[in-house]
Order: structure tokens, then C-alpha cells, then sequence
């Protein structure tokens, strides 16, 4: 098979072994890749590195071409989207437990392949550790991105009163209020905080959905309600950095760390599993959708990620297989 593979400089486009899958897999004939962040070379401390020889991608959407013996509620020929690894391939194996068959028959692969890394993601901030509750206010740092625009649709969703969305690009925070952001905030401002006070009578926000981390750390407790809740999903701006102890402190905040990296097999099914449970209804509606910046094919993987590197992009960057 055809895959962008990862090379002393830059990824490769070569031909590879066709993965195997193991009873509890799915093999899936790759039809479009989303693209994260987290694929780039030393992506913000997040444990995930470029090996030479190896195959990068976390996501895609394609059909189902073989299933192991274990494999549940999915069949040959479904059409499907999936979080799994070595995605930049026109074949790749997932755990069944994080196969969902895409829900609407007029979704398009591309359109399938933004979703599968975001769901899971932001539900799991937003609603299981966060416990977003109706009524309360939300901040997403690094809301422009696709995961974060996702993060702005369920907050919504779930029934907060107030979503802010931050932005350092001026182009893009224009279009955050066109996916569920109330207020859109540019965090190169000295004390952006104070904006956050003012939109929530002085009492701060209720949740924060931080993807920037160090350089916002401090800023983001001064925009907190007291018994606030701050979910660090990526490290943008920074692994390690000064944080407020007091503050912390004084206002009892809780600041919950999540990664997929230290998350067992049955961790990560039962994300998918209470995601699709909870909010399944409103992907099948279109309710929570993101938009396509620009569609790549996996022969310019390469130019692809170079694209992400840059910054420059609003929403989601897809190859097609």
C-alpha cells in the first residue's frame, strides 16, 4: 500500500506493508485524514514524535475492508470514521471500540475524517471532566483550531450561557461567532482577563478549555469564578512555565490534566462509547460540524503539514486518499 512516511528530513510517499488486523481490529480502507497538531515534530510536549520509517495520522474516515473475530458493531463495507495511528496510509487498523460508522449517509469522507480526534476530545473535556453544567459560562483557548471550534458547538450544546473563544489571529477570531462563540478574545492583550470579568459581571468564567497552557496559565485563573474548572487538553504555548499557587488557592480551582497517552484500550472505548451516547444525535444532524480549511492528498503529506506549521488555517486540514 501507499503511505506518507516519515523520513530523516521530511515525510515520504512509499510503498509499505498492508497492516494485519489483530482480533480486537478493524482494517480500514483509508478515504480521508484529519490532520492534528500533534503529528508535527515535537508537537508541543505531547509525547508524540516522528520516528524515522513510521507512519503519522490519528484519524480518518474510510470503509471497512476485514474485521478480527472480537470486533462489535461494526461490519465489511460500513462507512466509517476512526481514531487510531498510522492513518496517512491507504489502509489502517483500529481498535474497534473507537470505530463509530459514520452517522449520515450524505457526509462526505473529508467532512467524516474532521470529526473522530474533536469528538472525543472535546467531549471528554467539556462534559466528563469539566462537568459543564446548564447555565454556566466556558472559555476555549485556542479556539480557532478544529478541536477548539468543536469545544465552542458542544459547550452550546450542553447549555452554557456564555461561550468565549480566544484567538491571536484577527482574521479568524472574526469567525469564531459563527461557531458558538458569545465573545471572541485576543490573548496577546495585557490583561485579556479583565475582558472575561466585565462579559461575567466580575465573577469569571465557569470552565476553561485550556490548549495553550504555560503562557496563559496565570491569566487564565484571574478569568476563573471561584470552584472554577480548567481542563489542560494541549501545550501551545508551553509545557512549563510560572503558575499562581495563591490564586489558585484562593479561588479552589480545579486543574485537571487529560492526554490520550496514558489511557488504557477500555479508557479510550469508553470516551468513544459515552460520546456517541450523549451527543451522536447532534453529528447526525449536522448540529456540531467543522470546517474544511483546505483538502490535501496524501502524495503532498508533506505540504500538508507544512501548511499546519504555519499557523494559518481555521478549522480542519484533510488529505484524501
Amino acid at each position: 500500500m501507499k503511505a506518507a512516511v516519515v523520513g530523516e528530513t521530511a515525510l515520504e510517499i512509499r510503498d509499505m506493508p498492508m497492516p494485519k488486523p489483530k482480533p480486537n481490529e478493524v482494517l480500514i480502507k483509508v478515504r480521508a485524514v484529519g490532520l492534528n497538531r500533534a503529528e508535527l515534530p515535537g508537537a508541543y510536549g505531547s509525547g508524540h514524535t516522528r520516528v524515522a520509517g513510521t507512519i503519522p495520522g490519528i484519524e480518518c474516515s474510510g470503509d471497512v475492508a476485514e474485521i478480527g473475530a472480537e470486533v462489535q458493531g461494526v461490519k465489511i463495507g460500513d462507512r466509517v470514521m476512526a481514531s487510531t495511528r498510522g492513518t496517512y496510509a491507504e489502509y489502517a487498523v483500529a481498535d474497534w471500540g473507537r470505530v463509530s460508522v459514520i452517522p449520515a449517509n450524505n457526509m462526505s469522507w473529508e467532512q467524516a475524517a474532521t470529526y473522530p480526534s474533536a469528538l472525543g476530545t472535546m467531549h471528554d473535556a467539556i462534559v466528563t471532566n469539566a462537568r459543564l453544567q446548564p447555565g454556566e459560562s466556558a472559555l476555549i483557548q485556542g479556539a480557532s483550531s478544529g478541536v477548539g471550534i468543536m469545544g465552542m458547538q458542544i459547550a452550546k450544546l450542553k447549555g452554557a450561557k456564555l461561550v468565549i473563544g480566544t484567538s491571536t489571529n484577527d482574521a479568524r477570531r472574526g469567525k469564531l461567532k459563527d461557531y458558538g462563540a458569545d465573545l471572541a478574545i485576543d490573548t496577546r492583550k495585557a490583561n485579556w482577563s479583565e475582558d472575561v470579568l466585565k462579559a461575567t459581571d466580575g465573577k469569571g468564567v465557569n470552565v476553561i478549555i485550556d490548549m495553550v497552557s504555560a503562557s496563559v496559565a496565570n491569566e487564565n485563573m484571574k478569568a476563573c469564578a471561584v470552584l472554577a474548572r480548567i481542563i489542560n487538553v494541549g501545550r501551545l504555548g508551553g509545557g512549563r512555565g510560572e503558575f499562581d499557587f495563591q490564586m489558585h488557592a484562593n479561588k479552589r480551582i480545579a486543574y485537571i490534566g487529560v492526554t490520550h497517552q496514558t489511557r488504557s484500550a477500555e479508557e479510550l472505548r469508553a470516551e468513544v462509547r459515552n460520546m456517541r451516547a450523549d451527543i451522536w444525535d447532534a453529528v447526525a444532524a449536522g448540529k456540531l460540524a467543522i470546517p474544511i480549511d483546505r483538502v490535501f492528498k496524501l502524495d503532498e503529506a508533506e505540504a500538508a503539514q507544512a501548511h499546519m506549521r504555519t499557523n494559518a488555517h481555521f478549522g480542519k486540514i484533510v488529505m484524501v486518499v
